[in-house]
């Protein structure tokens, strides 16, 4: 089998005898009970889940809902860590709590490997990524975001009010990975598209959602097969003349790792950058204090990835089971909140403040366990830059309107419109 031939057809074309996976009902409405009823898709976790987390970890610690199938939220740092490192007992065939259940035979390997992918494959899978996202790769991507940066903050000018979601946030992780993968700089606002259905979209009809996720993986064959026409260096290039285990990689396998790092690459960095910069507006003090001493702003990173940690991951329970008090199912989603765990009081000193020069921080942000964020380098770096130059260039800003800054629903959580008033 040549390259060519492996994206000569759509490789989603379905086999008649292939395993169609399962769908659940669709619940939506307001929350009767978070022990017993959450969704992490309604309006008021996404404004604010923390006080949400902070009373179910107090009165029911691993929660329930029958939306989605069935499910568990896990509260407690303990919980969280202990889940993330199981594999034994939960898989992470799909890492998007929605109505859909992908069927058994999709593991080891998963519709995006490898944040889908389970042992031993997931190993082989992330190793093939490394290289890409060292300290040394990253570092050589850091002149290049910091131009960006500033060339963004240019185009701000004379404006007394911005939206430092869309206006800034979003743009500097779409860049950096549209240049990773060699796909075209002007195609942003299409990738924002792919995010909001990927993400956000988990409770639209079936038929719908296929659709739009169609819109995702048409774009990314007619790269792939751009890139064939046009070879270059670059992360889809590499990815497609990629071996493991002696054979080029399926094409499945390509296109879901190309769809992981077009989502998750962007929508993380995207809502931490945000996240920060909605914190500043709101705490004179502290963005006061960064303006001062610039050489803190490291360690106030982690605190703010530790308090606005953007990252939710869902496991699928494999076999029934008693676990921590809870009767689990084969099948039931377990929503593993990173953002929950950083704020247990019983793993952070002070874990509801936002302590800027707090010195011991082993934060779950960038997750735990083997699927722990291959890009955790990459999304640093460009947090890093993206606040240095912002508050270089523009130290004095507030929110313009706090009514009016919005919150993504779903598993990544970030600011989608940030209005700050400049000065």
């Amino acid at each position: 089998m040549t390259v060519d031939d492996r994206f000569s057809q759509d490789f989603r074309g379905t086999r008649p005898d292939a395993p169609l996976g399962t769908r659940s009902e669709i619940v939506t409405g307001p929350v009767t009970d978070w022990a017993s009823d959450f969704s992490h898709l309604e309006p008021e976790w996404a404004s604010d889940p923390y006080p949400i987390q902070d009373d179910l970890r107090q009165r029911c610690p691993i929660a329930h809902t029958g939306r989605f199938g069935g499910g568990w939220l896990p509260t407690r740092y303990e919980d969280v860590a202990a889940i993330a490192y199981d594999t034994d007992h939960f898989s992470s065939r799909s890492i998007i709590m929605s109505n859909f259940r992908p069927p058994l035979e999709a593991a080891p390997v998963g519709g995006s490997p490898p944040i889908s992918s389970d042992p031993p494959f997931h190993h082989d899978a992330r190793k093939l990524l490394l290289p890409a996202f060292t300290k040394t790769a990253v570092a050589k991507r850091e002149a290049a975001t910091r131009a960006l940066c500033h060339a963004l903050i240019d185009g701000l000018e004379g404006q007394r009010v911005v939206d430092a979601a869309r206006d800034y946030a979003q743009h500097i992780p779409m860049r950096v990975i549209a240049d990773m993968l060699g796909f075209p700089q002007e195609d942003g606002p299409r990738f924002r598209e792919f995010i909001e259905n990927a993400l956000e979209g988990v409770n639209l009809p079936p038929e719908e959602r296929t659709a739009r996720m169609g819109l995702l993986f048409d774009y990314l064959l007619a790269q792939i097969r751009d890139h064939l026409d046009h070879p270059r260096e670059d992360l889809t290039t590499y990815l497609i003349n990629a071996e493991l285990y002696g054979s080029k990689l399926q094409p499945a396998h390509v296109a879901g790792t190309m769809a992981l790092l077009l989502i998750a690459g962007i929508d993380t960095t995207w809502s931490a950058i945000g996240a920060s910069l909605w914190h500043l507006a709101r705490t004179p003090r502290d963005r006061e204090r960064l303006v001062a001493e610039p050489d803190l702003l490291p360690t106030a990173m982690e605190e703010f990835l530790r308090a606005y940690a953007p990252v939710t991951m869902a496991r699928l329970v494999k076999q029934d089971m008693h676990w921590n008090g809870v009767d689990m199912r084969a099948e039931d989603w377990i929503l593993l909140s990173f953002p929950a765990a950083n704020r247990d009081p019983a793993q952070f000193d002070r874990a509801d403040q936002v302590v800027i020069d707090r010195q011991v921080n082993r934060h779950a942000a960038f997750g735990l366990g083997v699927h722990r964020c291959v890009g955790s380098h990459l999304a640093r770096m460009e947090l890093r830059v993206a606040l240095e130059v912002w508050l270089e260039r523009v130290p004095r800003f507030a929110l313009a309107d706090p009514s009016a800054v919005t919150w993504a629903a779903g598993q990544v959580r970030g600011p989608r419109t940030l209005p700050l008033r400049i000065g």
